[in-house]
């Protein structure tokens, strides 16, 4: 029990000894500063967008006012996770970045809806109270640590006659506690003491009120909203999104432009050189085993890399057909033109959608019209893609085939069911035995 005593004692008594302690007291000092500053930019922002927006003419200014104060309250948010950060160690997650809008009106009405903006304003209000306390204890540890220099300073400056001089003030932290004057040496020694008992005072107010800050700063500073996480994860996806499109698109060029090429180069060589070695032999009427077997090896050298041209053409167009670059309408006609049933395209896409969006959209209708090829029978197919208002980009592929397609049993359908799925995409089969078969695609316009 007695070692516990003491150890909890030497912990109270040694705390102001600590670099923890310093830490806590700056922070208190600056962060109770910039709390200040922030709740009185904050208020006259506000008031004054407010105040401005109730008039019918200034309705534009005062809206103008107000998505001001909402995006300094932002970077006065980011200011205190800083100050967190760099003097209490503590880390802080920033909440998703603000996305905007196209258009004023939308961006406008973004702000205006900026929940982590809205969360920053709530804090600097709140933060009044806690500067309050925080500068105090700052002070109070400020006001301690110059009552324990006055023994010294006494020996320092008063040794000679006292008398003649003014006596030495000892402020004290309390509003109304007065200070102590000091007309001697021995009358430096309760100052001291005051001095001690202000700076282990401070020093734990100091860490409770920065206690609580650290839990205001978590909890309205950071991604604390559900809804913001569900926000920032569909940002990363669709970033992923874009990202998996562009580097599709990047091989496909790179197959293009570099073995496409090389191996084409190879076939035109090959074909040379068959077709030199075929007038060589004309020429000198003769005709030898070696020039045979020569012949035979470019013959076949020459099919593997005609074979393997056709592959790669194959593949990287399985990757990002360059059809695309001309838009999804191009590409559309492009497939219908090449399909063994016929098809026809109806197509009235306004806005362009984003690149990852054509291209599920078209390998979505190349499974659906190799199904219809392979298992409807049907004598026609259509394909009709158009835009919404709603944002939506909506694809359906027709044909008068039988029907009974199935999209839990049919591995296709499956798979299209969860590639549209990676952008929130839906897929709708209607397959009534006999036919017709539609299958609709909804994509959003953008990921």
């Amino acid at each position: 029990m007695d070692e516990d005593i003491r150890r909890v004692a030497g912990t109270i008594l040694g705390a102001p000894l600590t670099r923890r302690t310093v830490r806590e007291l700056l922070y208190c000092g600056v962060g109770g500063l910039a709390g200040v500053a922030g709740f009185l930019i904050t208020v006259v922002m506000l008031v004054l967008g407010l105040t401005i927006s109730a008039s019918v003419l200034g309705t534009v200014v005062g809206l103008l006012l107000l998505t001001l104060a909402l995006r300094v309250s932002r970077r006065l948010g980011a200011l205190h996770r800083r100050l967190a950060r760099w003097l209490l160690g503590y880390q802080v997650e920033a909440p998703p970045k603000f996305q905007p809008g196209i258009g004023i009106l939308a961006r406008l009405d973004k702000r205006l809806r900026d929940r982590a903006a809205w969360r920053s304003v709530a804090y600097s209000l709140i933060k009044l109270p806690t500067s309050a306390v925080q500068l105090y204890a700052a002070t109070a540890a400020c006001i301690g640590l110059v009552d324990l220099s006055y023994p010294e300073v006494w020996l320092l400056f008063r040794h000679h006659n006292a008398s003649q001089l003014n006596p030495l003030v000892a402020p004290t932290p309390l509003p109304f506690g007065g200070d102590i004057k000091i007309y001697s040496w021995p009358g430096t020694i309760p100052a001291a003491l005051l001095g001690a008992v202000c700076v282990l005072i401070a020093t734990w107010l100091a860490r409770a009120i920065n206690a609580g800050d650290r839990r205001l700063i978590r909890g309205l500073l950071g991604p604390s909203s559900m809804a913001e996480r569900v926000s920032e994860l569909e940002r990363t996806r669709s970033l992923a999104v874009e990202d998996s499109a562009a580097a599709l698109r990047r091989v496909e060029r790179d197959l293009h432009d570099g073995a496409q090429m090389r191996l084409a180069a190879l076939a035109m060589n090959l074909g040379m050189a068959r077709e030199k070695l075929g007038d060589d032999d004309e020429q000198a009427s003769r005709v030898s085993d070696n020039t045979a077997t020569v012949r035979e090896l470019l013959d076949a050298a020459h099919r593997n890399a005609t074979d393997a041209l056709a592959d790669l053409r194959d593949l990287a167009r399985g990757i990002h057909p360059p059809v695309l670059d001309s838009g999804l309408a191009s590409a559309l006609a492009s497939l219908a033109a090449s399909s063994a049933i016929p098809a026809s395209v109806t197509a009235e896409i306004d806005p362009r959608p984003a690149p990852a969006i054509e291209t599920i959209a078209y390998f979505c209708a190349a499974e659906l019209m190799a199904n219809a090829t392979k298992h409807s029978y049907a004598n026609q197919i259509k394909i009709n893609i158009f835009t919404e208002r709603s944002g939506l980009l909506r694809l359906e592929v027709t044909d008068d085939g039988i029907g009974g397609a199935d999209a839990v049993r049919g591995s296709g359908l499956a798979g299209l069911t969860q590639r549209v799925s990676t952008v929130d995409g839906r897929i709708h089969v209607s397959s009534p035995p006999g036919g017709p078969t539609t299958v609709t695609v909804e994509l959003p316009l953008r990921a």
